[in-house]
């Protein structure tokens, strides 16, 4: 919205210029987006708690965990709310609204973080303790994947082919199936961001450092420069997509200072939902879908140890992990939470670290 109002000013002064650039548009809407938080953090942790809307710990599963647990019992959750306002404010001021990728992505995180929400009302609300069914969040995460898919394939100039990470010239061509896999990708993305919401700051912050990565590689997909160099897929207009991943990244580091052990607030199905989806929205975008695995490594870890702790119970009857998500059985082997959450985020640094270094690789 303000590169319409004040980049057209720029013969006026030249100072209007610096609208141009997404450098400089990505920056203000990271510390837009953390002032948001920063600012209406506490009138919404306020509302929340006025409403009664706390985190309900369940003790049917392990005493010990519980244990550990019960000083969170009543704090507020549906926090993704905060994080919601922030982002969305902070793109619609300094993204450009008309671009394409931009809309998409906007509409695609607040399709999710209705799902979220209306997950978390039923939590907190209506007391039931699992929200909406299973079936439920698939077929909406499903619906929005398809119609990404579509919009993809027919209205864009984006290839439906699947540059694999560290090798040169393979794509692979999916044909219909890769609307199935722009399911898989959006529907993964969103569950494991949630799956990893168990401990203070742990979601936020791996999110925050993902945001971080595909800020650069969409910033490197909209710059012909770059491309020809790296020689990576060029997407006229991604280089927006940008300025909503460091609203993002912005709008993490707020709600992390009130989301930090102890936390005073939990984003909930709300956040987790809207923020994994946005993320592999983007991803499908740029042509960096496989990369999203490494660079949500530890979102992966976290979604691939409850599958697996479910498929070793079924056949040996036996758990695998004293619990999962994997970040509970550190926990249970007696692993300090703020330990637990720091060394996620050294892992998701050096993740991301690697992803960057498939630039040059390819």
């Amino acid at each position: 919205m303000l590169y319409y109002l004040f980049y057209p000013l720029r013969d006026a002064w030249f100072g209007f210029n610096v609208f141009k650039y997404i450098t400089f548009r990505a920056a203000m809407a990271s510390l837009t987006a953390f002032l948001i938080c920063l600012i209406f953090g506490p009138f919404i942790i306020n509302w929340l708690k006025r409403l009664n809307f706390g985190q309900n710990i369940r003790r049917e599963h392990v005493e010990s965990l519980y244990n550990l647990h019960r000083h969170k019992q009543g704090t507020p959750t549906m926090g993704g709310v905060l994080i919601i306002l922030a982002i969305t404010l902070s793109t619609l001021l300094w993204a450009d609204i008309r671009n394409q990728y931009i809309l998409l992505t906007l509409v695609s995180f607040l399709w999710l973080g209705l799902v979220g929400f209306t997950d978390d009302y039923i939590k907190v609300v209506k007391k039931r303790s699992l929200g909406l069914t299973a079936r439920m969040k698939l077929l909406s995460q499903a619906l929005l994947g398809t119609f990404i898919a579509l919009y993809v394939m027919f209205l864009t100039p984006i290839p439906t082919e699947l540059s694999v990470p560290f090798i040169k010239h393979l794509a692979l061509n999916l044909g219909a199936f890769y609307i199935l896999f722009v399911i898989l990708v959006i529907t993964s993305a969103s569950n494991a961001v949630n799956l990893t919401d168990g401990l203070d700051g742990l979601a936020i912050g791996c999110t925050i450092i993902a945001a971080i990565t595909y800020s650069v590689l969409s910033y490197i997909s909209g710059n012909f420069k770059f491309t020809d160099y790296l020689n990576v897929f060029y997407l006229p207009g991604s280089g927006e997509l940008s300025v909503f991943c460091a609203s993002m990244v912005g709008a993490g580091l707020g709600f992390l200072w009130f989301n930090s052990y102890p936390a005073n607030v939990f984003m909930g199905d709300t956040g987790s939902l809207a923020l994994g989806g946005a993320i592999g929205v983007v991803a499908v975008f740029i042509k960096k879908e496989l990369l999203l695995f490494i660079v949500g490594g530890i979102f992966v870890i976290e979604a691939l140890s409850v599958v697996m702790q479910v498929i070793w119970f079924k056949t040996t009857k036996k758990r695998l992990f004293l619990m999962s998500p994997i970040h509970h059985h550190f926990q249970l082997l007696g692993w300090a939470e703020s330990k637990i959450t720091i060394r996620f985020w050294i892992m998701a640094i050096v993740l991301a670290l690697l992803s960057l270094s498939t630039l040059k690789l390819q």
